[in-house]
């Protein structure tokens, strides 16, 4: 063999091995996800997944689930905690060696701050705790700091303290801020929501450097960290719509990880080199909604024939592999409570003759609202379908997320393909509260949070059931209650029609390790190195 042959044969080498590994820089980790929904990073403000995720990076929380068995709850800024005998408060003893991105020590003044301020906004997330019974009124007398690093928090009713606990575990409201760096930056008494909506004053294993909207989040290590050390020094979250573009990308190696990728996307890898497919189930819920502000979708004939015609085996056989798994209750999945599926279905003629006794033997004219993009537009799609067999006509209106969610919490829709629920903590009332439960259902109550009240479906003996059940320290009688919640909303045909429980995947790199995907959406990297 020729010296030159040899040369080249030795270049080609080098070129693919370049090629095969990842060309990210070892201290950075470059994440691809979709960014329609991040409209605001203020922890009382911000809802859904992708922004748990980016804040669970910047703030702590009192205390964590461990994401192996989130039934386990880990000490983090509380390094312990006590219940009270009568099970009516609980008591956190915090480290004293915390300090915020700003400087500024983190003291129990912060977290007490943190959680008023959450009601006395009065925004999307006040209703995690107003469901509890906290309220802008109480708060201050409920929630307090007898010395500068022990917090208490007494209960405004008698509450399952397992459901306190897993809130300030799971709920982005817990997020503790600094309360002088946000004060800093008040406006007009906005308690710094203007501020905190494109910053972040926290104390996480990373810091905020830059986010542009719908383009990209950059943090970088926060030096100063109380906890294990983050490896990496930087972390940038890119905004890609396309999934192929995703696919390419890490397969190239000009991404570390990729979250939202299409069906079809995912499959192609899953025999692919240097990658790995993580799924993960979490409690939120797929699900087809429908107003009961639209008299014809009031109607619980109507109702009942939208739930029973709906395809449940082909959106789950065909559209939600690696998005999500066959549900039908509004309780997930592994829950003692959670009843057997009840296996909705209908024939087109049973379908035809419950709108007929309604009242609409030619059918009607109706809207589908969905996000555009998997796996949402591609329910739609089929859903349309399936109503248009029974003679209902639905447009699709396809958009952002602040166009169809935002429709929704306006009370402006007629039938929506959505995602949500809660889910986040091991517990029935993580679901069924931001679900079923509808306290008051008068458009100025604006319970934003809550999906009964965005679909104006309300059940005084659920919301009472509901209640009585979170107060409950029985087990076995708190699971029956919640059984019979879900038997009364099968019976009185809800307005949310559950179709699918969430299964997140995450495709990474085989270079990063100790990524490990969070049931609560709180994907922590501050463990994730990179070969």
């Amino acid at each position: 063999m020729s010296t030159l042959v040899r040369y080249l044969l030795g270049a080609t080498m080098l070129l693919l091995s370049a090629v095969a590994h990842s060309n990210t820089p070892s201290d950075q980790l470059i994440i691809a996800l979709k960014m329609n929904n991040i409209l605001s990073l203020d922890p009382a403000a911000a809802t859904g997944n992708d922004i748990a995720f980016i804040n669970a990076n910047l703030y702590d929380t009192l205390i964590e689930l461990d994401p192996e068995d989130p039934t386990i709850i880990l000490p983090s800024v509380a390094s312990e905690w006590d219940v009270a005998d009568d099970n009516m408060s609980l008591r956190f003893t915090l480290r004293e060696d915390i300090n915020f991105h700003s400087g500024n020590p983190l003291t129990a003044e912060d977290v007490v701050w943190t959680l008023e301020r959450v009601l006395n906004l009065n925004l999307a997330l006040a209703t995690t705790w107003k469901a509890l019974g906290f309220t802008q009124e109480n708060v201050s007398s409920l929630i307090s700091a007898p010395s500068s690093h022990e917090v208490e928090i007494k209960f405004p009713r008698e509450l399952d303290p397992k459901l306190v606990m897993y809130t300030l575990a799971t709920s982005p409201s817990a997020f503790i801020i600094d309360k002088q760096r946000v004060l800093e930056h008040e406006q007009q008494g906005d308690l710094g929501n203007q501020w905190l909506t494109t910053n972040a004053a926290g104390s996480g294993a990373f810091s905020l450097q830059q986010w542009i909207p719908q383009d990209r989040i950059i943090m970088t290590k926060n030096d100063r960290y109380w906890g294990e050390m983050p490896t990496l020094e930087r972390i940038v979250m890119r905004n890609l719509k396309e999934s192929q573009t995703m696919r390419l990308m890490i397969e190239r190696g000009d991404i570390d990880v990729a979250i939202g990728m299409s069906v079809p996307d995912i499959r192609s890898l899953e025999e692919a080199e240097g990658v790995d497919i993580q799924t993960t189930q979490r409690g939120t819920l797929y699900y087809v909604a429908v107003s009961m502000q639209n008299d014809i979708l009031a109607n619980k004939d109507v109702r009942r024939a939208i739930r029973g015609t709906i395809n449940y085996d082909g959106i789950n056989d065909s559209i939600m592999p690696f998005y999500g798994i066959f549900h039908q209750r509004p309780v997930k999945l592994g829950l003692p409570a959670t009843l057997p599926e009840p296996m909705y279905s209908l024939t087109t003629e049973e379908a035809r003759a419950l709108l007929a006794e309604a009242g609409y033997e030619n059918g009607f004219t109706t809207t589908i609202r969905a996000l555009n993009e998997s796996p949402f537009i591609n329910v739609a799609i089929n859903l349309q379908n399936s109503l248009e067999r029974i003679g209902i006509n639905a447009e699709i209106i396809s958009g952002t997320g602040n166009q169809v969610y935002g429709a929704m919490r306006d009370r402006r829709f007629d039938i929506i393909v959505g995602r949500g629920g809660g889910g986040f903590a091991p517990h029935p009332d993580s679901n069924l509260t931001p679900l079923l439960l509808n306290p008051d259902n008068a458009d100025a109550a604006k319970l934003t949070n809550f999906q009964g009240w965005r679909t104006g479906y309300q059940n005084e003996r659920i919301n009472e059931l509901i209640m009585q059940a979170v107060s409950e320290a029985d087990s076995d009688v708190q699971n029956r209650l919640y059984g019979e919640v879900q038997s009364i909303y099968e019976e009185d045909v809800g307005a949310l029609f559950p179709f699918s429980q969430m299964v997140n995947t995450v495709v990474v790199r085989n270079e990063v390790e100790g990524y490990l995907d969070d049931p609560a959406a709180m994907t922590r990297l501050r463990s994730v190195t990179k070969r």
